[in-house]
């Protein structure tokens, strides 16, 4: 019988399993093969020590590639002029690193080879007859090494690699580059992989299985793309019995807590409509598709109870609307009681925010990118600036955290798209923060890559990290890179105009007393008290149509949509703008040209100062 060795390398998360292993596990025994997995990171962060492994895994920029450096003299030997270079140009002059944290990437570095000699020795590798890599992130070099190791130790075992380094013309070049590794599988292998296995078993040929890419002698072939899996309630349950087992044996089980990874659905239904320009994801398969309500509410019930874990990552790109008529009510009314992470888009309703944290959805992410309604156009977003702000306001009034970012930099922005943004975050500073902040990136499979001219970008090369990473001819790094560096044609330094948007967001996020907006009832009106920088606290009392136009505003609305509202026919339309301006002018409102929306956080009633403004 064929047996597989699934493994995980550095630098993985401590914190959570590999879906795609925890699913090719459970398939391949469903199938009747032998197949373990191991995760080797823990392995690592015992050599290392657990805070220095989440140094470089958490701490360090991701695109300064700094894990994947740390193993390039395990797998290419001594290389100094290399070396110095990635130090000088990316470590230092790119990202600004002192010789403090330089020298503590080295003593990583130091590891890394008494690592490898470990995991050859500990790890019977020659019982298998397949050894799969997943490479995802900062992976590559470290899994290639190891790799390289085994194949060399035990000519006889397959070797494969798979996961989103390896995806289309990635894992082909990255085949020919590496000729000790013998099979790649591209894009979603749930079903490639078994037929490889099979194969391989069977000695039959391989060239039929799509998503394959194989050796034909020196020639480096590829089957096509993997077919979709169309049907996601036919794949199994993840098996995460090696992560637990792996982690219990490491001093990262006392040092991280634990969470999972599950998947309710796969590709985008709204990058199926209209494809966010920079987006990368999905290069396999936009196609959107989601497991049926019974098999979703199913299977989170089971890892949970299995895994004793209610802290699950949603993996999907985006969450399928119809849950919220199906899966969602079932978990609000039924448990189990979950810590829910997912993607969603912006334009939620108020109802749909409530809903999530019931079903114990915790923590979104929402894809704002911008408080910029022609910047968000640019994206193709399908949002606006309001409907962003709309949305933080009611996460922070159920409790459901958004993690998003400010993006800058997008071709054909204009400066006064920036004008106005520090003074709309001082407004909303009560509100949740972005998470991170940066230049738009070009990544691999977005719409920027497939016509970057076209969108004026010129000059498209490997980002900064890829040359002293693969000593490979440019034409080979423009191939293997997911991301990549550009000029703009016009010329245009953003940071010229965004540069203050930036500061703004760097002060936003730092800043741990950011005050509350509030809206409560007060007898038979309502009252916002501003408890917001700079002091001192104030209150607006609102009676009669002003509460209601208030109220009325708490999702946005035009002033023509208001002056239809049964509950203001009586307030003539002048009036009423001029309500709306005033409540603008004194930060409790926004306006984006004729539409209004109201910004305090509704509360429940409590006892405030009665300090501020007069009655309205």
């Amino acid at each position: 019988m064929t047996s597989v060795l699934l493994a995980s390398m550095p630098f993985a998360a401590l914190d959570r399993p590999a879906l795609g292993l925890g699913l090719l596990q459970a398939e391949l025994h469903e199938r009747g093969f032998e197949c373990e997995t191991r995760y080797l990171s823990f392995a690592f962060a015992d050599c290392i020590g657990v805070e220095d492994y989440l140094w470089v895994h958490r701490g360090l920029p991701y695109t300064a590639f700094a894990g994947d450096w740390a193993f390039t003299e395990s797998l290419y030997g001594v290389r100094p002029e290399a070396d110095a270079g990635y130090v000088r140009g990316v470590l230092h002059r790119e990202w600004r690193l002192g010789a403090e944290d330089v020298a503590r990437l080295r003593r990583v570095r130091s590891w890394c080879e008494p690592y490898l000699r470990h995991c050859l020795d500990a790890v019977p590798w020659g019982d298998y007859d397949v050894v799969g890599f997943t490479s995802t992130f900062e992976q590559n070099i470290a899994s290639l090494a190891m790799a390289r190791r085994v194949k060399r130790a035990h000519p006889g075992v397959a070797i494969a690699f798979g996961g989103a380094n390896w995806e289309g013309a990635m894992g082909r070049e990255l085949h020919r580059r590496f000729p000790f590794v013998d099979f790649v599988l591209s894009g979603e292998a749930d079903r490639s992989f078994p037929e490889l296995v099979r194969a391989l078993g069977n000695g039959r040929d391989v060239r039929g299985i799509r998503g394959l890419v194989w050796r034909d002698g020196a020639r480096t072939r590829a089957n096509g793309p993997a077919p979709l899996v169309t049907e996601l309630d036919e794949l199994p349950y993840p098996d995460f019995d090696p992560f637990f087992r792996d982690r219990a044996a490491s001093a990262a089980s006392t040092a991280v807590g634990a969470s999972m990874l599950a998947e309710t659905g796969r590709g985008c239904w709204w990058g199926e409509k209209s494809h966010c320009k920079f987006c990368g994801l999905n290069g396999g398969g936009m196609r959107f598709r989601s497991k049926s309500p019974e098999r979703a509410v199913a299977e989170l019930r089971h890892l949970r109870d299995r895994y004793g874990i209610a802290a699950i990552n949603i993996a999907d790109n985006i969450l399928d609307m119809g849950y919220f008529r199906t899966v969602l009510p079932v978990l609000a009314t039924e448990g189990p009681e979950l810590s829910l992470f997912y993607e969603v888009k912006a334009n939620l309703k108020r109802e749909q925010v409530a809903l999530l944290a019931a079903a114990g959805v915790h923590a979104i992410q929402p894809g704002l990118e911008s408080m910029s309604d022609h910047v968000l156009r640019l994206m193709r977003k399908g949002t606006t600036a309001l409907r962003n702000v709309q949305l933080l306001k009611w996460c922070r009034e159920h409790g459901v955290l958004p993690e998003w970012n400010v993006l800058y930099g997008f071709p054909g922005e204009e400066p006064e798209d920036y004008a106005g943004m520090p003074r709309l975050f001082e407004q909303i500073w009560f509100l949740d923060p972005p998470s991170g902040y940066g230049p738009v990136r070009l990544d691999r499979f977005s719409p920027y890559h497939q016509d970057p001219a076209g969108n004026g970008m010129i000059n498209v090369r490997p980002l900064g990290p890829y040359p002293y990473l693969y000593p490979f001819p440019r034409s080979a790094l423009m191939r293997i890179a997911y991301y990549f560096d550009y000029d703009y044609a016009d010329g245009r330094k953003p940071l010229a105009y965004a540069g203050e948007t930036v500061e703004k967001v760097r002060s936003w996020m730092a800043d741990e007393h950011r005050g509350a907006l509030t809206r409560v009832n007060d007898g038979d009106g309502i009252a916002v008290v501003d408890d917001r920088a700079p002091p001192p606290r104030r209150t607006l009392r609102l009676r009669g149509w002003r509460a209601r136009a208030y109220d009325a505003c708490d999702r946005a609305r035009s002033l023509s949509g208001l002056a239809r509202d049964p509950a203001l026919d009586d307030v003539a339309p002048d009036v009423l703008r001029s309500f709306l301006d005033r409540c603008v002018d004194a930060r409790l409102m926004m306006r984006s040209t004729d539409s209004y929306l109201a910004l305090a956080v509704h509360s429940p009633a409590r006892a405030w100062s009665n300090g501020g403004p007069a009655d309205e």
